[in-house]
């Protein structure tokens, strides 16, 4: 057998370049690009491997340069989203304080079940230099570093402490970046010295390599106690979650509705699965879903999910449903088919659908069942537009955040994609905005990551670079994380970022307030007399601050500017920003939650507001319920 001689940084980045999926007899590049930044831990491993196999048109492994390790893993986990999962990116950092950047991004890419190669640098195997710069040392391990701390947020993780060891490792880590059921954050932590150090690799090992990624059918006696079900359902409601999308199951979606008229709810990832102006399609379910899916679920006798993880925002912390219901859960992975007491199919999402649809032939839920759906849906599609819309005497005054949404979907087409991820956002968009297609929806709503918007908006516009891009963060999330902006602008992704200043966490400070916690620690102003942030609002500008970064930045004092600004923005052919402060007050607020949501309130307290929040508490969790 022929072999090569190259270091182990060397040999990764040839086996990485190497690496394709194929699905549907298509073929992507797995690895995409590399994220990095460099130090002692990874600049003479990797950063040499990266300038020696190339940069120019066509490099083997393309690199970005990030200004933030955990914004890093957003962007890839963005990208990864934005390609169904079909192909990834790749992040290396120094060991030390860079790796440990890195937890949070694996956290919500697993969460999320988004694939991101992290490769950090690492203490030397040879423990010659001990304890080197950065090392955390353990008294009663001596194998331990700050590696290990994304162990509970990977997939997979190992540490490549000799050379030879780097191919069980590399391949373990693509078979689980590529697995449906399996896929998150995947680490291999790569010793410092190990990564120069030369080895003999057989040239195998750089072949070309595909990882075939099937969709498995469901069992055919399940498929038909599935079918059994759904024919003797009289209020039927298919909740379509994130593995729609990931399986490409849209159309096979819209097939059954069409031919069953089964009304359609959403979760936060499934949003979009079937377009806003379907008829089946009622919006979004939950705590942050709209009233008219809420109503369904109340009444529903069998829940149908898709690709769903049924957490506790769908299903309203286990009070939304029946007691008397009864789920099917459709999922490629069998722990999650398995939760609300479900009988399990265990498949592709657009493999089950077809078999479902096949299975259900000339099966059609009543007239009357339809006829509620449409009531509903219409009585919502009359909500949305008073809430984006302005009263004509305020189209000269300050917009709600609900209408800044509504001057956005005045704006967008149906190729655009809106990111968001924390906040009050969330809760609008999942119960307001009108999705126009499937991509178009992209908010992160498994770890809620403030910071997470503008890094994947980068990694979207990467994914699809003719697709606009919208970022939409509050002022919190924007402080949070905004150094990737000189990313975008150095890179030349142009992305339009939408910062609404509302000077504080206007979302907890809601929830602190309905939780007797009276807004406490949650605005952004300056101490006042009672020693509590009560005084005036901080001299802050926003909008100067991503100038100064090097984005256009287009300033709205009204909805009339802001809808010109927002054209503007499209337009654009470079990053930019529209700075936009809102109503706190509306005419029309954002409708209320649809569904409870459960966080815990004092038992006790002197104070009446929380006294009177754990009586409200007490009240709703009496409705809870375990689907056994």
């Amino acid at each position: 057998m022929s072999t090569i001689r190259l270091t182990v940084a060397q040999a990764l980045v040839r086996f990485l370049a190497a690496q394709y999926t194929e699905r549907d007899g298509v073929r992507h590049r797995l690895i995409d690009a590399c994220w990095g930044i460099f130090g002692h831990g990874n600049v003479a491993g990797l950063g040499q491997a990266l300038v020696e196999s190339g940069q120019g048109p066509g490099a083997p492994l393309p690199f970005h340069q990030g200004r933030n390790e955990q914004a890093m893993v957003h962007a890839a986990v963005g990208f990864a989203r934005q390609r169904g999962r079909l192909s990834a990116q790749a992040v290396t950092t120094s060991i030390g304080p860079g790796a440990t950047n890195l937890v949070t991004g694996a956290a919500l890419a697993t969460v999320n079940r988004l694939p991101v190669l992290l490769l950090p640098g690492d203490i030397f195997a040879t423990r010659v230099p001990d304890p080197v710069l950065q090392q955390l040392e353990v008294p009663y391990a001596g194998d331990i570093s700050v590696n290990d701390a994304l162990r509970p947020v990977s997939r997979y993780f190992d540490r490549v402490a000799r050379p030879e060891a780097l191919v069980p490792a590399a391949l373990g880590a693509m078979r689980v970046l590529t697995d449906p059921a399996e896929t998150g954050a995947v680490t291999l932590a790569l010793p410092q010295d190990v990564q120069t150090e030369a080895h003999e690799w057989p040239e195998e090992f750089f072949a070309d390599r595909i990882w075939r990624i099937g969709r498995p059918a469901p069992e055919p006696e399940v498929l038909a106690r599935a079918a059994e079900a759904v024919r003797a359902a009289r209020r039927p409601l298919l909740v379509a979650g994130g593995g729609v999308h990931h399986s490409e199951a849209e159309d096979a979606l819209r097939a059954l509705a069409d031919a069953t008229g089964i009304p359609v709810a959403s979760t936060q990832a499934g949003k979009g699965s079937l377009r806003h102006d379907h008829p089946c399609d009622v919006g979004g379910l939950g705590h942050t879903g709209t009233a008219a899916a809420g109503e369904l679920a109340r009444d529903a006798d069998l829940l149908i999910g898709v690709g769903t993880r049924w957490s506790d925002f769908t299903t309203a912390s286990g009070t939304l449903f029946a007691p008397t219901a009864r789920f099917v859960n459709l999922n490629i992975t069998a722990s999650d088919s398995h939760k609300m007491g479900a009988l399990a199919v265990v498949a592709d999402a657009r493999a089950g659908l077809a078999a479902l649809t096949g299975a259900l032939r000339g099966h059609r839920v009543s007239p009357d069942y339809e006829a509620a759906r449409a009531r509903g849906k219409e009585a919502w599609e009359r909500t949305v537009a008073e809430a984006f819309a302005p009263h004509p005497l305020e189209e000269k005054a300050r917009p709600s955040q609900t209408q800044v949404l509504g001057a956005l979907d005045s704006v967008v087409g149906d190729e655009d994609v809106i990111v968001n991820a924390a906040g009050s956002m969330p809760g609008d968009l999942h119960k307001l905005w009108r999705a126009r297609s499937p991509r178009q929806y992209h908010v992160e709503y498994g770890y809620s990551c403030m910071g997470y918007e503008i890094p994947a908006a980068i990694g979207v516009r990467m994914a699809a670079p003719d697709r606009p891009v919208w970022a939409l963060v509050g002022d919190g999330t924007y402080l949070m994380l905004p150094t990737e902006i000189v990313t975008a602008v150095q890179e030349g992704v142009n992305i339009n970022v939408v910062l609404v200043q509302n000077h504080g966490y206007a979302s907890i400070g809601a929830l602190s307030e309905q939780t007797g916690a009276e807004r406490f620690g949650t605005a952004y102003r300056f101490r006042d007399a009672d020693g509590g942030y009560t005084g005036a609002p901080l001299p802050v500008d926003l909008a100067a601050n991503a100038a100064s970064l090097g984005m256009e930045v287009h300033r709205a004092a009204t909805f009339d500017q802001l809808r010109e600004a927002l054209a503007a923005a499209r337009a654009s052919d470079r990053p930019t920003c529209v700075y936009v402060e809102t109503d706190t007050d509306p005419a029309v607020p954002a409708p209320g939650a649809a569904a409870w949501w459960d966080v815990a309130v004092a038992e006790t307290s002197r104070r009446p507001a929380a006294r009177a929040a754990r009586a409200e508490y007490e009240r709703h969790r009496a409705h809870q319920r375990r689907y056994l």
